[in-house]
């Protein structure tokens, strides 16, 4: 059976690091997908396998690895302020030593090299120093070489390694050396490892406050709730709440579970869901979700959903998945920070060669500050987060916002719709039309009876419609057989051996009924008709109003460059009175499901990038060939499933939102790869001294690790952006 599966990976260091971990964890037998997140420290994989055996596989090759719990999403806050504050204290340790050094050797306050006794003490301490700061970074490079592997460890091991151990030769036996090359090292060393440790602890923290959309979906959930048993109220923890318990929601109360209203009326302030800030009413046989806040009466609700079934769960899991998943950019990111390091490593050693060969003196003074300096400035961290920093702050932003992004190719195609088509009812109309007049050629009643059995069967908006409309009417309904749904068409069944059927008249010729007479329903009215054996009974007409935020939305896509194309099964009339309202460019109505999946392919042969806006089963087909497929929140499950990117609350105004910010978030990642690129194809041949003919200098180890830093500092910080952007 093929499962999901969320790991907590420890030891990377670099996005070398994820290539290594993907391609381990792609070759488990069983393992169809598996994506790794450097900026998340984590690995989402789905297969036929078993846990035990990925952890295996990714231990295997030197990393950590354990399952991540279903309530271990985000990191304990005060462990992360813990460990942000040994970082810290570290690094500065590291930092303070260095500058010691530093200061005493230009100021000649320290003793001449030829006092060895005391350099040797230095030389241990500097040792102890880097160890006990930045340990990981040679115990990571000790085991990526151990598999045969190169990552950001193996750069900033190899850098500092090579300083203090060509400073101990120089105390320990100088006469290797020539006496203009015996220089030390020692304060380079240790400023390297102790910025980069800072530089990293800084980023850590960083991604935690920028990427903390799904912590504050968690902080969304109550801890305890009051459940009313025959005893009289009790205060309990949530988790231990069963489906079908009764429970009380006091005012200003978040909603503990997913539940029904059998008591009481408030308004919910459903933000958290929809994006929408205004309260909706509720009132008993309304539905309420957990996480909401109750703002104003006491409600009494009976759960329905609880645990890891709540909508709250569902969507925290979904915002996980589609933060772990990969865009096409970022793939190509990864594969060329595979090849990174090693490039590095040898740019590293063939200029210390050439400045060893040929540089003027202290000819290998200078080259050991080259060889630190290219490893040190080119550590690919800042490659590494360039792209999944953007997409788990822009899948965080989706979700605060109002809308769910299924994965980040969905993402990133949304940026690139030239097209949008949308379905009319239940899409641009509220989808809760009324019936407006009944035409029956016989008897009215009976008749209406045919149509009330038939649609109580359908859950399409204008089944509800007709079924609401008979039970005020008072019209009784009787058992059908048969019963059979036409998706775009209608209903059919039969009684006593005898056809009925409900729906459009294209739906019902199909079925061998004729109509009698020639009908002339209301022009820009929603037409069903109703059938009997092989003859045509009559017609209701009803009529569905706008959504309010569909005339702004429509005039918003328009305003971003993108054609709107409504797509209808209801008849020509009733299509051409919302186009005149939307002012929409193209407008085709009684259209069946394979007939708007035609339109989609139609439209991409024509070399447009096409987005379906839909809510119903007619429009599955539609959105799973568009190359974004929407669903409204309030649709079909199976549009829904289909859909890219779910829209949760009711009106297309999330299209624009969505679009907005895929084309924000992919110029964040662009920003993001081009600063990280730009910062290695300028620094390191800076690093590698290229200036030094025109300044006659070269560049600071010191300063090579303050820059590699900032580099990641900036890339997180860029990311962060994303929270601000206007939608």
């Amino acid at each position: 059976m093929t499962e999901k599966f969320e790991l907590d990976i420890s030891g990377m260091s670099c996005a070398g690091c994820v290539a290594t971990v993907e391609r381990t964890l792609l070759a488990v037998p069983g393992v169809e997908s598996a994506t790794v997140n450097f900026a998340d420290q984590s690995a989402f994989v789905v297969g036929s396998v078993k846990a035990d055996d990925l952890i295996a596989v990714v231990k295997g090759v030197g990393y950590g690895a354990n399952l991540r719990a279903e309530d271990d999403l985000v990191a304990d806050d005060a462990e992360a302020s813990r460990d942000f504050r040994r970082a810290v204290i570290r690094s500065v340790v590291a930092i303070g030593l260095g500058a010691v050094l530093m200061a005493g050797m230009w100021s000649d306050a320290l003793p001449s090299m030829e006092d060895r006794a005391f350099w040797l003490v230095v030389g241990v301490i500097v040792l102890t120093v880097m160890v006990w700061s930045g340990g990981y970074f040679f115990s990571g490079a000790f085991n990526s070489l151990r598999h045969g592997m190169f990552t950001m460890d193996t750069l900033v091991a190899m850098g500092t390694g090579s300083a203090w151990l060509y400073s101990m030769i120089v105390v320990l036996l100088p006469g290797l050396l020539p006496v203009e090359s015996r220089h030390l090292f020692f304060e380079a060393a240790i400023f390297i490892i102790g910025f980069i440790s800072l530089g990293k602890a800084l980023e850590a923290r960083a991604r935690t406050r920028v990427a903390s959309a799904v912590k504050g979906l968690l902080d969304l959930r109550p801890k305890s709730t009051t459940r009313i048993t025959d005893h009289g109220e009790e205060k309990v923890a949530v988790e231990a709440i069963r489906e079908g318990e009764v429970l009380l929601v006091r005012p200003g109360e978040s909603i503990p579970v997913d539940g029904d209203i059998v008591d009481g009326r408030s308004s919910v302030d459903e933000s958290m869901l929809t994006g929408e800030s205004v309260p909706v009413d509720k009132k008993a046989g309304d539905h309420v979700v957990a996480g909401t806040l109750n703002a104003h009466g006491a409600l009494k609700i009976v759960a329905t959903n609880v645990g890891r079934d709540t909508v709250l769960a569902k969507l925290v899991r979904l915002v996980r998945e589609a933060q772990n998943s990969k865009p096409r950019i970022g793939r190509l990111a990864d594969r060329i920070a595979s090849v990174f390091v090693p490039g590095v490593i040898l740019i590293a050693i063939v200029a210390a060669g050439i400045w060893l060969v040929v540089g003027p003196e202290p000819r290998a003074a200078h080259a050991v500050v080259v060889f630190m300096s290219v490893l040190i400035v080119a550590c690919p961290c800042a490659l590494g987060l360039a792209v999944p920093m953007s997409i788990m702050v822009g899948m965080g932003r989706a979700a605060t916002s109002g809308f769910l992004i299924r994965n980040s190719d969905a993402l990133q195609s949304a940026s690139t719709l030239t097209t949008i088509i949308v379905d009319k009812t239940g899409t641009l109309t509220q989808g809760h039309p009324k019936v407006t007049n009944v035409y029956a050629i016989g008897d009215r009643v009976e008749m209406m009876s045919i149509a009330a059995s038939l649609e109580a069967l359908s859950e399409h908006p204008l089944a509800t419609a007709v079924t609401d409309w008979c039970i005020e009417q008072q019209i009784d309904r009787f058992s059908v057989g048969d019963f059979t749904m036409d998706a775009g068409g209608g209903v059919s069944g039969r009684r006593e051996g005898e056809r009925l059927a409900v729906g459009n008249l294209a739906f019902l010729e199909s079925l061998g009924m004729v109509a009698a007479k020639n009908f002339n329903p209301v022009k820009a009215s929603t037409v069903v008709y109703v059938g009997r054996g092989n003859e045509v009974l009559g017609f209701i007409e009803l009529f569905d109003e706008l959504k309010p935020g569909s005339k702004a939305a429509v005039g918003a896509l328009t305003a971003l460059g993108i054609r709107v194309v409504m797509l209808t099964g209801d008849n020509a009339a009733s299509a051409a009175r919302v186009s005149n309202v939307l002012m929409l460019d193209d407008v085709r109505s009684g259209l069946r499901p394979e007939d708007k999946l035609d339109v989609v392919r139609e439209l991409q042969g024509k070399g447009e990038r096409v987005g379906m806006v839909g809510d119903g089963i007619n429009d599955a087909l539609a959105l799973g060939a568009a190359d974004v497929g929407f669903a409204m929140g309030d649709g079909a499950d199976v549009a829904i499933e289909t859909a890219d990117i779910t829209l949760l609350r009711e009106d297309i105004g999330g299209v624009v939102q969505a679009i907005r910010l895929s084309r924000a978030s992919l110029r964040n990642i662009y920003q993001n790869l081009f600063g990280a690129f730009a910062y290695n194809v300028l620094l390191i041949p800076v690093a590698a001294g290229v200036l030094y003919p025109a300044f006659g200098v070269l560049m600071e180890p010191m300063f090579a690790g303050i820059a590699m830093a900032l580099s990641s500092l900036t890339v997180v910080g860029n990311a962060g952006r994303l929270r601000f952007a206007c939608l």
